[in-house]
């Protein structure tokens, strides 16, 4: 069975492009950020809250703490951030906001 199938044959749905809003944060950890949301958004079945909380244990555990997340379709923010720790980006329909804090 090729990589790109699902258990049952069919083809694996594609996952969405991301599309940058807002970044202070260097390439590669662009890039981390990027691939551990996909990687979320399937092993998490796409429930917000446990995608947020994949994608903050994961960058907790690659860049050290203290990390925050926000995952959802409709919100506001603000927020205050370490500089070069700030990402904010869509994937589909779907808003992320990272960015490293305290």
């Amino acid at each position: 069975m090729a990589a790109d199938s699902q258990s049952d044959g069919t083809p694996a749905p594609e996952a969405p492009k991301p599309i940058i809003k807002s970044a202070d944060m260097a390439q590669e950890m662009q890039d981390a950020a990027i691939k551990v949301a996909t990687d979320a958004m399937q092993v998490a079945d796409a429930e917000e809250k446990d995608i947020a909380a994949y994608i903050k244990r994961e960058f907790d555990r690659r860049y050290g703490p203290t990390w925050h997340v926000v995952v959802g379709k409709n919100y506001g923010s603000y927020c205050t951030h370490e500089t070069g720790h700030f990402l904010y980006w869509y994937m589909g329909n779907i808003a992320i906001l990272l960015f490293k804090a305290g």
